[in-house]
């Protein structure tokens, strides 16, 4: 074999006279892939700051619009007779806080129940084929939901907060039990292993062991999933919109909520009743934000927990 044919080793200085490799000559290929590489990041850099910038306009939108009307009435008085203008929302505002607190009590422990179910004790094929349902009723469209339990108890008697925050709760339990199984296949292993090992059964070990590991992760799940309902208007139009412009805490009875009443507001030829329903949405969107925030704040912290264990 001859001296020109032996290979150069990775690292060693090329030979005099021998060839320069054309990746590191600089090719046109190479500028092409750099080029490439940064109108990509580009793109990428654009499309993440046309997100912001929607969220800030819709935000400032929002504010500008809707801060004239907000003002202590606004809060602590119901709607102002038809044909009048003021008022405020407290009977909205009362009402959203009923139904999500129903919806949560429904929804939470079940959702949690799933979450454990498919996480610790369901055979695999059991735990993908739950989680697919799931998956599949967290896609079902909130209208779809809202006709279904209307045709089951609302249809044949009387709009009430009891069917609204049932309706709420079916559009809770996919988001709880999904983010509780993430959260809970997240808990290291040898944790339930040395509970195992000292003899601990199985449901104790899940009972205090698990679930204190996960706690900050479950709640932020559940805080997601609160953020998730309190906006929606699509099942409460079909359970719970007929409402009394008083201030009413009988679920028996339909219950006024925010998002129906922004709904109602914008359709009135008042301009007083469009920025009542900015000011409404302004403060659903402070609601949302804020539970966020609060989820992204537990969520961070279940993480260094996780890390440290």
């Amino acid at each position: 074999m001859s001296v020109a044919s032996v290979p150069t080793p990775p690292g060693a200085p090329t030979p005099p006279g021998a060839p320069t490799p054309r990746l590191l000559a600089g090719g046109p290929r190479r500028r092409r892939r750099k080029l490439l590489n940064r109108a990509m990041e580009g793109t990428a850099t654009f499309a993440a700051l046309a997100a912001v910038a929607v969220l800030l306009i819709v935000v400032g939108s929002v504010l500008l619009k809707g801060l004239s009307a907000i003002d202590l009435d606004f809060f602590i008085k119901g709607p102002a007779p038809f044909g009048q203008s003021g008022g405020g929302i407290a009977n909205a505002i009362v009402g959203t806080c009923l139904l999500v607190a129903m919806a949560s009590v429904l929804a939470l422990p079940v959702g949690i129940l799933i979450g454990i179910h498919t996480a610790e004790f369901a055979r695999p094929s059991t735990a993908s084929a739950i989680r697919f349902a799931l998956d599949i009723l967290n896609g079902v469209p909130t209208i779809v939901t809202g006709i279904f339990v209307f045709g089951l108890l609302v249809a044949g008697h009387v709009q009430s907060g009891y069917a609204g925050a049932f309706a709420l709760a079916i559009i809770m339990l996919p988001i709880v039990a999904r983010s509780a199984h993430e959260v809970l296949t997240l808990i290291p292993g040898s944790l339930k292993e040395a509970s195992l090992a000292l003899g601990v059964t199985r449901w104790r070990t899940v009972l205090t062991i698990v679930l204190p590991s996960a706690a900050g992760g479950l709640i932020t799940g559940a805080l997601l999933a609160v953020a998730r309902v309190a906006g929606e208007t699509a099942p409460l139009l079909f359970t719970s919109s007929i409402a009394s412009t008083l201030i009413s805490t009988n679920p028996s009875q339909a219950l006024a909520s925010i998002p129906v009443r922004i709904f109602e507001l914008s359709e009135s030829p008042s301009p007083s009743d469009h920025a009542q329903a900015w000011a409404a949405g302004l403060l659903l969107i402070f609601f949302v934000l804020l539970l966020n925030v609060l989820a992204r704040a537990l969520y961070g912290r279940a993480q260094r927990r996780m890390g440290a264990s």
